[in-house]
């Protein structure tokens, strides 16, 4: 398993860290159906980004991320840094990400009372799609991976942590032996991304009744809780069971971290 200090490994710690973690937090809030932009937000991550890349491009980065005076023409200059190392996603594509990201945070949700649609859903799915295609450009050249590989770095970084979850890196276990056996595999599988297979679960979980664990998984996907692909062995929480979840980490007390 590559750990967040592998991938982008050469950038400072002190961006390095808060990228990741802003990340996981859009990412998360996004599970979790909160779409308000005080929430779910670009614009933090919009400027860590372009710290990276500001520092990328002159070959020194800053100790910890930073706001240029005015946004949208500090990523315009960064198409000006056509060094040979600097990407042409670093020079391009990326910068005229970041405004768009920006502009989410800044100046939507303000429509009229009984006027405009709340954009709040659509604006959160903006959000979280260039956020992972950024996210995946910056470990794609970092660690030097392909795209699909760069894609799983990423799903991988952005895991929900709960505290009732433990894991090494490599396997998990939940902390709440008294939850059922529905509920424990609920969060086994809601802080497993992009996907677990029956398997990891199984070993995870501890079930003794193989043909039980296989029927209980059936029937969560029945329930549209979880996707079960039994032909390849994958199994992903859908917002039904993310909203499950919710419930259960309300009864216990616990919150995601």
């Amino acid at each position: 398993m590559i750990t967040p200090a592998e991938v982008l490994a050469s950038v400072p710690e002190g961006l390095r860290a808060p990228l990741i973690e802003e990340h996981r937090v859009i990412v998360q809030n996004f599970m979790e159906h909160r779409w308000l932009p005080s929430e779910l937000s670009g614009g933090r991550f919009s400027e860590i980004v372009y710290t990276i890349l500001d520092g990328h491009a002159r070959g020194t980065y800053a100790a910890v991320p930073s706001k240029p005076p005015n946004f949208p023409q500090a990523c315009q200059r960064l198409e000006n840094n056509s060094l040979p190392h600097t990407p042409r996603s670093f020079q391009i594509l990326i910068p005229r990400m970041l405004p768009a990201l920006y502009e989410i945070r800044n100046n939507r949700s303000v429509g009229h009372v009984g006027g405009d649609v709340n954009p709040n859903h659509m604006d959160a799915i903006a959000v979280l799609s260039m956020c992972n295609w950024v996210m995946g450009e910056l470990v794609r050249v970092f660690h030097g991976l392909e795209v699909g590989e760069a894609q799983r770095v990423v799903d991988a970084l952005a895991e929900i942590r709960i505290p009732a979850v433990w894991s090494d890196g490599q396997k998990k276990r939940t902390l709440q032996p008294n939850l059922k056996l529905p509920e424990q595999l609920l969060l086994l599988i809601a802080t497993t991304l992009p996907d677990v297979s029956s398997g990891e679960l199984l070993n995870w979980s501890e079930a003794k009744n193989k043909a039980y664990f296989r029927a209980l998984l059936r029937r969560l996907h029945t329930q549209r809780l979880i996707e079960f692909d039994e032909v390849s062995d994958k199994i992903l929480i859908l917002p039904p069971g993310a909203k499950k979840v919710q419930e259960i980490l309300l009864k216990m007390n616990i919150s995601p971290i």
